[in-house]
């Protein structure tokens, strides 16, 4: 019988779930928006995770300039967040963190305007040809 779910999967929704908890309760800094951890990819051999975040700004912060300091706290608490997460996850290696933006969530809202569009456009009725074949 097949494993379910591999060991490098365990840990990183262990991580996802533990980190997740860490940055709302640890991180003070006022330039970090709400973030979100959508996903984390461990390396086979547990020395890398990619964490991948989305990032919601506060106020009248853009959005970029709000990913793009959120990256930067994150980034710079890495080595603290990663401490912190080999206290409670008991293993030999503690993967080193990378933080991400993740894209997909502004992707899928860009993709869904542009279907949005094209069935807008394909209920309107196109008056140009009617009156040319009516006479």
């Amino acid at each position: 019988m097949a494993k379910e779910f591999s060991r490098t999967q365990r840990v990183a929704d262990q991580v996802q779930k533990d980190l997740a908890r860490l940055i709302q309760r640890d991180l003070k800094d006022p330039r970090l928006g709400m973030i979100t951890v959508s996903y984390v990819k461990i390396s086979k051999d547990l020395g890398y995770a990619d964490i991948y975040v989305t990032v919601m700004p506060f106020g009248e912060q853009e959005e970029a300039e709000a990913i793009k300091d959120s990256l930067k706290v994150l980034n710079n608490a890495a080595g603290h967040l990663r401490h912190e997460l080999a206290r409670g996850i008991k293993l030999r290696i503690m993967p080193e963190l990378r933080f991400h933006f993740d894209s997909t969530i502004a992707r899928g809202r860009h993709l869904h305007g542009l279907i949005e569009k094209a069935y807008r456009m394909e209920g309107e009725p196109d008056t140009t040809d009617k009156t040319d074949n009516e006479e």
